[in-house]
C-alpha cells in the first residue's frame, strides 16, 4: 500500500499543496515551522480520522478559512482509490470515495493504513493512560475498521450515563430527592454490551502484540528487555479486590473470555459500583477507565525508565503495530515525523535498517543530516509554503 499524491486545501499552513509521492523512501526537509508535519499530518488524518498532534480539527483549518480539504491516491496491488475528506470545525465531516456520492467520514476508514513515529510517542511511556487506550483503540480500528463504530457507541452511551449520575450525586449534595436513576439499569445494559466488544478487541490486540514489542525493542535495544504489555483495570479486575474477569490472565488476559462474557461480567462490576458512582456522579467502570501498563524487566517503565529506554520502548510500540498489520495483509505506510534528530546514533541506525524495507515510508527532518544514509529515495524541500522535489 502506498500514497501516490497528496493534495491539500487550506490545511493548517497551506492554501494548496500538491505532491506526487513514490513508493520507497521520501523525506520532507527543511526547516522547523516551514510545513513538514502538516504534510505527514494529513496522511495520518486520512488513515486514521485524526491528527498525532492535536485533538480537535480546528487547528487543522488554516487561519481565516472556513474548511479544510484532504484528497490521496492510494494504491494497493492493482487498485486505486481516491479518498477525500471535508475537515469542517463545528459541524459534521464530510467524505468521499472515487469522487462518488458522500459517504460517512468512517466509511473512508482501512483504505489507507499508517504507522506513524512522532515525538509525541513519547507519552505512551510517560504520559496518562488516556495516551495508551488511544493507541490500542487506533490500532484496534485499524485492524477492524468496524470498530469506529463501536468507539463511538461506547463515548456516547458513557456520556450519557455520566449526565445520569452527575445529577443524581448533585441533587444529593443539594439535599433534593435524587434524580430519577429508574433508566440507569438500560444505559448499564448498553454500556456493558458495547463495552465488551471493546474490552475483547483490546485484549486480544495486547495478546498477540505482546511477543512483536518484546521483539522489536530487542532490535531497538539488544539486552535491555525483557518487555511485558499488562491490561490493567476496573474492566478486568472489578471494583473489589476479589478475583479478575474472565480470562483476565497476569499479563495480557489473551483476548480470551467471549463477548458475552465480558458483558455479563462488566454488568456484574457495574451493579457493585453503583453506590459509589451515584455518589461521585460519574462511571467507574468500564474501558474508559482501563490502561496498558509497560514493563521493562520487573518494573513498570513509568517512572522507572531512562529516557532512552522510554524512547525505545515507544519505537517497540509502533514497530510492533507495524508488523502486526503488515502480516495480517495489508502494509501500512510507515511515517516518521522528527524522529531522528530525538535519537542517538545507534538507536537512529537500528531504526532505519529496519523501516528501510516499507513500501512507502515517509520521513520529516530539519536537515538532511538527519536522514541516515540508508533510507535514500525521493527527497522534497519545504520552505515559505512550498514544496518542491530536488
Amino acid at each position: 500500500m502506498h500514497v501516490t499524491h497528496l493534495s491539500l486545501a487550506d490545511f493548517r499552513s497551506y492554501p494548496r499543496a500538491e505532491v506526487s509521492l513514490d513508493p520507497g523512501v521520501t523525506a520532507f526537509v527543511g526547516p522547523n515551522g516551514q510545513g513538514k508535519t502538516n504534510l505527514v499530518e494529513a496522511v495520518g488524518y486520512l488513515a486514521t480520522l485524526g491528527s498525532h498532534r492535536v485533538s480537535s480539527d480546528a487547528p487543522l483549518v488554516r487561519v481565516g478559512a472556513e474548511r479544510a480539504f484532504v484528497r490521496a491516491q492510494v494504491r494497493q496491488g492493482e487498485r486505486q482509490q481516491l479518498v477525500e475528506l471535508e475537515l469542517n470545525p463545528g459541524r459534521a465531516n464530510r467524505a468521499r470515495i472515487n469522487r462518488s456520492s458522500q459517504v460517512r467520514p468512517r466509511d473512508v476508514l482501512g483504505i489507507l493504513r499508517t504507522v506513524l513515529f512522532a515525538p509525541e510517542d513519547l507519552a505512551l511511556v510517560k504520559g496518562d493512560p488516556g495516551e495508551r487506550r488511544r493507541f490500542l483503540d487506533d490500532l484496534v480500528t485499524a485492524r477492524s475498521p468496524r470498530m469506529a463504530a463501536v468507539r463511538a457507541d461506547y463515548e456516547r452511551v458513557l456520556k450519557q450515563r455520566n449526565t445520569l449520575l452527575k445529577s443524581a450525586a448533585t441533587a444529593r449534595r443539594h439535599g433534593g430527592r435524587g434524580a430519577d436513576l429508574s433508566t440507569l439499569d438500560v444505559w448499564d445494559q448498553h454500556l456493558a454490551r458495547v463495552g465488551a466488544e471493546l474490552l475483547a478487541r483490546r485484549l486480544d490486540l495486547v495478546a498477540v502484540l505482546q511477543p512483536l514489542t518484546d521483539k522489536a525493542y530487542e532490535q531497538l535495544a539488544p539486552g535491555g528487555g525483557p518487555v511485558s504489555l499488562e491490561y490493567r483495570g476496573p474492566s478486568v479486575e472489578g471494583p473489589s479486590s476479589e478475583g479478575r474477569g474472565p480470562g483476565a490472565g497476569a499479563v495480557t488476559g489473551s483476548g480470551a473470555g467471549a463477548r458475552d462474557d465480558w458483558e455479563a461480567w462488566l454488568l456484574a462490576a457495574l451493579g457493585e459500583a453503583r453506590k459509589r458512582e451515584v455518589e461521585r456522579g460519574v462511571t467507574l467502570v468500564g474501558p474508559h477507565r482501563d490502561d496498558l501498563v509497560l514493563k521493562l524487566g520487573r518494573m513498570p517503565a513509568k517512572g522507572y525508565a531512562s529516557h532512552g529506554e522510554s524512547w525505545s520502548l515507544a519505537l517497540a510500540l509502533r514497530l510492533a503495530s507495524y508488523e502486526l498489520l503488515r502480516g495480517e495483509g495489508n502494509e501500512p505506510v510507515l511515517v516518521l515525523d522528527d524522529v531522528f534528530a530525538e535519537l542517538d546514533v545507534r538507536r537512529r541506525a537500528r531504526l532505519a535498517e529496519l523501516v528501510a524495507p516499507g513500501e512507502q515510508v515517509l520521513v520529516t527532518a530539519a536537515v538532511e543530516e538527519d536522514v541516515p544514509g540508508v533510507l535514500s529515495g525521493a527527497r522534497f524541500a519545504v520552505a515559505e509554503g512550498g514544496v518542491i522535489r530536488r
